[in-house]
């Protein structure tokens, strides 16, 4: 039934109050894979995503992961299955360092004569500084609190956070909203190596050239519907933009 494909959203239309949200969107994505979601304000990009990470449940449609139909009723279901997103807002807490906030929510404790957890700080941050290497991330000093790095330096601190728990599928929200151009392009790269950690993913974003630059794939959504998806090495920027504006197009929908 997944045709190789990891995950797979089947007829999903939401509402809320008068407003159709979202109608009748399927959506598929393969392992090790960046597939882009692009359109314009109100397009529906927002609520899409917190369906597939369990912050919102669908009014109808199905959802596959790995062959089987599965219910993603809140975000702690969605971490089970692999799933994590990253919202603009990163939520990093400031005032602790790299590797306390990696750890954040599932802190690495020893438990000393059965009456407290003692953090085992040492250990959390030998396990950060492995896994920031294994994405090729330079971290100078997991020591350092959160506060005191770059806006690039943040957001790869929260994507890195979110893949580290046996992440299949990670959403990732605007990543470089805000970010200059040299700390696009280190998210940017990392977004790419995500592929060669058997992880896909899903970025949301208005930058066309960060989508052509890391996507293999990108789908767009105009007032709530899917209106097309390419192939980003069959399409251009002027084709996506025509589709995101409603504007007329040549060329075939992209045949799955």
């Amino acid at each position: 039934m997944d045709n190789g494909y990891i995950f797979r959203l089947e007829g999903i239309s939401k509402s809320f109050g008068g407003v159709k949200a979202l109608q009748n969107i399927n959506l598929e994505i393969k392992p090790n894979e960046v597939l882009a979601i692009v359109g314009d304000n109100g397009a529906g990009k927002s609520t899409l995503v917190k369906i597939i990470s369990g912050a919102i449940i669908p009014d109808k449609g199905k959802i596959y992961f790995k062959e089987k139909e599965v219910l993603i009723n809140n975000p702690r279901e969605a971490a089970l299955l692999g799933i994590q997103i990253c919202y603009q807002d990163l939520a990093l807490v400031d005032c602790l360092d790299v590797a306390t906030n990696i750890f954040l929510g599932r802190e690495i404790c020893r438990r000393i004569f059965g009456l407290a957890d003692f953090l085992l700080l040492k250990r959390m941050r030998e396990e950060s500084i492995k896994h920031l290497k294994s994405l090729g991330v330079e971290i100078q000093n997991v020591k350092e609190k959160v506060k005191n790095l770059s806006g690039g330096q943040r957001q790869v601190i929260a994507i890195s956070r979110a893949v580290y728990w046996g992440t299949k599928l990670v959403i990732l929200d605007e990543p470089t909203a805000a970010l200059g151009v040299r700390e696009s392009k280190k998210v940017n790269e990392l977004i790419k190596s995500l592929k060669q950690n058997n992880i896909s993913v899903i970025i949301i974003s208005h930058n066309l050239q960060h989508v052509f630059y890391v996507a293999d794939r990108v789908i767009v959504l105009r007032h709530g519907e899917k209106v097309g998806e390419r192939k980003i090495r069959e399409t251009d920027g002027d084709e996506i933009v025509k589709m995101i504006t409603g504007s007329e197009f040549n060329g075939q929908e992209l045949a799955y």
